[in-house]
């Protein structure tokens, strides 16, 4: 190791035979797992950790060890809950984040706690909580749907809306869903499965089927929502990178009286035809210094999936820096003016 080595001794309490071997998971797994991620070496005897690292490694070890231990007697552990925890971890490290600052925009559902990871998150929650229309802008595996779901969720348990409205641009079937069987729910609900999941997650599904089935959950296809106006509604616009800059601002203007709207997006995933420019794009440009909405834009760090994922965003990102596309008044700029200048 090149940096200075640090030994950190941990006693975990209370002991318990179970918990120990779900922290530690089948053939030390798990432990194996932080050994690989932090770079340091894990020994231990019965609940009696010992850390072996360079200093802010082992620390971090240390500190993930002690929650894991606390979640492993709630939840059985698995390798994915391990890496958000680490993740979680590094993010705190580089910010400077605690748990009493991610604990402070904590979201409670019916079935779940939602702690918001690292001051981009934490600033698109509270964004949600107090403005009516917020942006979330970046890259898969980031939680902008997953958050904008449980906030969502929140809002109509806390009685501040009275439905939720879950939208998607069908662009995958050129938003001609009359060859699919079903009814529209039907049609849609494959554009609109991660927004399903995390409601169910949320929920629990029977109150979810039964909260659709008396339209207090509404899906509906972004081409449906032309002419409408939504009143104390929470709706949410998925995959905006997939509307035109005409159906942005038709979505945009379908906001009623005590509704919220929250638009989320990958502008790097476009799959409109090359001639035609990304709502999504364009309203960074045209909303950016307008009171009342807020925009959050998410990077490869804020990435929870697969640590390849992370690895791969930043790929991508390095391979066309000079299409940037995260805060206006950066090096992206200038490319999404001149998407916007299409249409002009």
């Amino acid at each position: 190791m090149n940096a200075v080595t640090e030994t950190q001794e941990l006693l975990l309490e209370p002991a318990d035979n179970r918990i120990l071997a779900n922290l530690c998971g089948q053939f030390d797994e798990h432990l194996r797992q932080i050994e690989r991620r932090l770079g340091v070496h894990i020994s231990n005897r019965g609940n009696h950790f010992k850390i072996i690292g360079p200093e802010q490694s082992s620390r971090a070890g240390a500190r993930v060890l002690r929650e894991l231990y606390v979640m492993a007697g709630d939840e059985q552990l698995d390798p994915q809950r391990v890496h958000v925890c680490l993740q979680e971890s590094s993010v705190a490290d580089e910010t400077g984040d605690d748990a009493a600052a991610q604990d402070s925009q904590m979201i409670k559902t019916r079935r779940l706690q939602i702690r918001p990871r690292g001051p981009n998150q934490r600033d698109y929650l509270s964004s949600m909580r107090e403005r009516d229309l917020c942006f979330g802008i970046g890259p898969a595996g980031t939680g902008k749907t997953y958050l904008a779901v449980a906030s969502a969720v929140e809002a109509l348990e806390q009685e501040h809306v009275r439905r939720i409205v879950l939208v998607r641009p069908a662009v995958e079937a050129g938003e001609r869903l009359g060859f699919l069987p079903g009814d529209m729910s039907q049609k849609v609900h494959p554009y609109l499965r991660p927004i399903y999941d995390a409601l169910y997650e949320m929920l629990g599904f029977d109150r979810v089927a039964k909260l659709i089935e008396r339209n207090v959950i509404e899906i509906a296809p972004l081409a449906f929502m032309r002419g409408r106006s939504l009143n104390e509604s929470f709706v949410i616009l998925d995959e905006a990178q997939n509307t035109s800059v005409e159906q942005m601002k038709m979505f945009l203007t379908r906001m009623g009286f005590g509704s919220r709207a929250v638009v989320t997006g990958d502008i790097t995933q476009v799959d409109l035809p090359r001639n035609q420019t990304s709502g999504l794009r364009h309203v960074i440009r045209v909303l950016d210094r307008i009171p009342g909405v807020a925009f959050t834009f998410f990077s490869s760090r804020d990435v929870i999936r697969h640590p390849l994922v992370q690895r791969i965003v930043e790929a991508y990102e390095g391979l066309d820096a000079t299409n940037a596309w995260t805060k206006p008044g950066d090096a992206g700029e200038q490319s999404l003016q001149d998407d916007a200048g299409e249409t002009d």
